[in-house]
C-alpha cells in the first residue's frame, strides 16, 4: 500500500512540475521572452526524456516547443521557428502514439506540423496535409472544443489558398472558437489577424482590441493592434 501511495505522490508531483513549466512558458510567450521560453522548453524536454512512457510529459515538452516556435515566428526568425517546431513534432508524435484518442495531443501535433509550413511551399505541401489531417482527427474526437477550432483556423490562415487555406477559410473556425469560448484572447487575436488579411480593417481592430482587453500581457496582440489602421 505504501509503495502504491509513493508512486501516486510521485506522479502528482511530476504532473504539478509539468503544469508549472507549461504555465511559465505560456507567460514567457505572452512577453515574447525567448530566453525564458528556451529554458522552459529545455526543462520540459529533460522531464520528457526521463519519462518516455508518459504521454503528458511528452505533451508538455511539445507544447513548450510550440510556444518557442510561435514567438520565433512573431520575431521573424524562421530558422529558430522551424527548429523548435521540429523538436515539438518529435515529442507530440510520441504523445499521440501513447494515447491516440486524445484530442489535445492530436490538436497539438497538428499545430506543430502547421508551424513548419510558413514561407516554404514544399513544406506546405508536405506538412500542411499532415496538419489538416491531425486537426480533423482532433475535431472528430472533440467537436465542441474551442482550442481545436482555434488551431484549425490558425492552420488555415497559414496554409496557401491553393491548398484550401487563406484568411477567408480561417474565419469560420475562428468564429466557432469564440462562440465556444468567448474569453479566448487567442481566438480574438487570430480572428483579428484573419480579418486584417482579408482587408476588413475596422472589424480587425475590434477583434484585436478585444484580445488585448482579455489578455493585456500578450505583447504580440498589442503590436498587431497598433499596426492595424482603422480603415
Amino acid at each position: 500500500m505504501r509503495a502504491l501511495q509513493a508512486v501516486a505522490i510521485a506522479g502528482l508531483a511530476t504532473a504539478a512540475l509539468g503544469a508549472g513549466i507549461v504555465e511559465e512558458a505560456r507567460r514567457a510567450r505572452d512577453r515574447q521572452d525567448r530566453a525564458a521560453l528556451e529554458t522552459a522548453a529545455a526543462r520540459a524536454a529533460a522531464a520528457a526524456d526521463k519519462q518516455p512512457g508518459s504521454a503528458s510529459a511528452q505533451h508538455d515538452a511539445a507544447l513548450t516547443y510550440s510556444y518557442v516556435a510561435e514567438v520565433a515566428t512573431e520575431l521573424r526568425d524562421a530558422a529558430a521557428a522551424r527548429q523548435a517546431a521540429e523538436a515539438g513534432v518529435a515529442a507530440a508524435e510520441k504523445a499521440v502514439a501513447l494515447d491516440p484518442n486524445s484530442a489535445e495531443f492530436r490538436r497539438l501535433l497538428g499545430v506543430l506540423y502547421g508551424q513548419l509550413v510558413p514561407g516554404n511551399l514544399a513544406r506546405a505541401v508536405q506538412y500542411g496535409r499532415r496538419s489538416v489531417e491531425e486537426l480533423d482527427r482532433a475535431l472528430a474526437l472533440a467537436p465542441n472544443n474551442s482550442d481545436v477550432h482555434l488551431s484549425r483556423g490558425i492552420g488555415k490562415y497559414y496554409l496557401p489558398a491553393i491548398l484550401g487555406g487563406g484568411a477567408e477559410a480561417a474565419l469560420e473556425d475562428l468564429r466557432k472558437a469564440i462562440e465556444l469560448d468567448p474569453k479566448s484572447d487567442q481566438a480574438h487575436l487570430w480572428l483579428g489577424l484573419a480579418l486584417r488579411k482579408a482587408n476588413r480593417l475596422e472589424e480587425a481592430r475590434q477583434a484585436l482590441a478585444r484580445a488585448v482587453k482579455l489578455n493585456p500581457e500578450r505583447l504580440w496582440a498589442k503590436q498587431q493592434l497598433e499596426k492595424t489602421p482603422a480603415r
